[in-house]
C-alpha cells in the first residue's frame, strides 16, 4: 500500500513475526524489576521474631520465676516438665534455692515409682534446706528402708527448724520406742516435743498432749489441762475445715446442725475426744507413701508386725507388740492415741464390738501388749 510519502507498509509476515517476536520478549524495566525481587528473597531476612529473648533474661530472674513455680506446684511433673525443656533450664531449676522453695507436692513420689534418682532429688532438696524434704526422706529412710540412724537425723534436723510434723514424729519414736526395745521409750522425752509440736499448732500433737496430761503420761497428771488442750485440738480442726473451701464449709455446717440437735442429750461436739464429724484431713505424701510402700510390698513388713489402723497415717511396727491395741475388740491397732480418736471418728466406731479375748494370728493368747497405757474405746461426752 503507497502512503503519501511514497513508502510502503512491510509485507503481512513481517509484521506478524515482529509482533510474536515482541510478545515474547520481556521489556528491559521488567526484567531488571524481576532480577531485584528474586535478589532481595535470597537475602536472609533478620526479624523480631528469631531474636532469641530468654537466652538474654539473667539467670536471677529465671530462678525467682522457678522458686515460684516449685513452691506452687501441685504435682512432681509441674516441676519435671521444666527439666525435659533444655539444658539451661535444667541447670537453673536444680539451683540449691529453688530446692529449698519445694513444696510438699512437688516431691509427692508414689511408693511405684521409688528409685535411686528419686532418693538423691529428695536428698538435694534436704540438703538445700528445705525442711519437708528432710522431713519425708526421714520417714522414708526410717520406717520403709529401715536405716534408722539417717532417717531420726533428717527429722531432727527438720525439727531444728520448728516442723512440727517432724517435732510429733519423733514424739511417737520416743513414745514407741520405735527402732529399738521396750527399754528404749522415753516418755519425757514424747512429752517435751509433744509439746513443742503442739505449741506450733500442730492438732496430733495438741491431742495427744491432752491425752497424756489426763493419763499422767510422761508428765504429772493434771485432767483439767487435759481438757483444755483436748477442746483446743477440737477447735483447730474445725477451724482448719472451715478455712478450705465453700464446699467443706457447707458439709461441715450441716453436719454442725444435725449435731447441735441433740447437744443437750449427747454434750457439745467440741468437748469429745474425737470433735466434730469434719471430713478427714489430706494425708501427708509422707503418710501416704509409707502406706502405699506396705501395700505394695508386703514382703518389706516382716512377720507379725502390723501398720497403724488409722489410713492417713502409715506408720508400722519396728518390733512385736510396739503398738497398743483397742482393749475392747482388739482387732486394731495404733501408734498413737491421736490416731486412736481420728479413726474412732470416721470408722472404728460403727466395727468396735466387745469380744471375751482376742487371739493373734496363731491363735494363742495375745493381750499382752507392748504398751504402757491401754487403748480405751472413746466414748462421746
Amino acid at each position: 500500500m503507497r502512503t503519501r510519502r511514497g513508502s510502503y507498509y512491510p509485507e503481512s509476515g513481517i509484521v506478524t513475526k515482529m509482533c510474536s517476536f515482541g510478545n515474547k520478549r520481556k521489556p528491559k524495566e521488567t526484567i531488571s524489576y524481576a532480577k531485584r525481587q528474586k535478589k532481595c528473597s535470597e537475602k536472609p531476612t533478620t526479624t523480631t521474631t528469631d531474636y532469641d529473648f530468654f537466652e538474654s533474661l539473667p539467670d536471677d530472674i529465671v530462678i525467682s520465676i522457678f522458686c515460684r513455680l516449685s513452691s506452687t506446684a501441685t504435682s512432681p511433673s509441674d516441676f519435671v516438665t521444666v527439666l525435659l525443656t533444655c539444658k539451661r533450664l535444667k541447670s537453673l531449676a536444680l539451683h540449691s534455692l529453688v530446692l529449698s522453695k519445694a513444696s510438699p507436692r512437688t516431691f509427692s513420689i508414689r511408693a511405684k515409682n521409688w528409685s535411686d534418682s528419686a532418693q538423691k532429688f529428695l536428698k538435694n532438696c534436704a540438703e538445700a534446706g528445705n525442711v519437708e524434704a528432710c522431713y519425708t526422706l526421714g520417714m522414708i529412710r526410717f520406717y520403709c528402708l529401715q536405716n534408722r540412724g539417717s532417717g531420726a537425723s533428717l527429722m531432727a534436723k527438720a525439727a531444728m527448724n520448728s516442723h512440727a510434723r517432724a517435732l510429733y514424729s519423733l514424739a511417737v519414736i520416743q513414745f514407741n520406742g520405735s527402732g529399738g526395745t521396750k527399754s528404749d521409750k522415753d516418755l519425757r522425752a514424747g512429752v517435751a516435743l509433744c509439746a513443742r509440736a503442739a505449741f506450733l499448732g500442730h492438732i496430733d500433737a495438741l491431742r495427744e498432749l491432752g491425752h497424756c496430761l489426763q493419763d499422767g503420761y510422761g508428765v504429772k497428771q493434771n485432767i483439767s489441762e487435759g481438757r483444755r488442750f483436748l477442746i483446743q485440738a477440737n477447735a483447730r480442726e474445725l477451724a482448719a475445715v472451715l478455712s478450705t473451701n465453700a464446699a467443706a464449709r457447707q458439709l461441715v455446717n450441716s453436719n454442725l446442725q444435725s449435731q447441735l440437735r441433740y447437744v443437750a442429750a449427747t454434750g457439745c461436739p467440741l468437748l469429745s475426744d474425737f470433735g466434730c464429724n469434719v471430713p478427714a484431713p489430706e494425708p501427708h505424701p509422707a503418710s501416704r507413701f509409707l502406706t502405699e510402700w506396705f501395700t505394695v510390698r508386703s514382703d518389706s513388713l516382716d512377720s507379725g508386725l502390723r501398720l497403724c489402723s488409722h489410713a492417713g497415717c502409715g506408720r508400722p511396727e519396728t518390733r512385736k507388740h510396739e503398738f497398743r491395741r483397742c482393749s475392747v475388740c482388739g482387732a486394731v491397732n495404733y501408734c498413737s492415741r491421736a490416731c486412736q480418736a481420728l479413726d474412732w471418728k470416721f470408722r472404728h466406731k460403727a466395727e468396735c464390738a466387745p469380744v471375751e479375748r482376742w487371739l493373734d494370728e496363731d491363735g494363742e493368747d495375745d493381750g499382752e501388749d507392748d504398751g504402757d497405757r491401754e487403748v480405751m474405746v472413746m466414748e462421746d461426752s
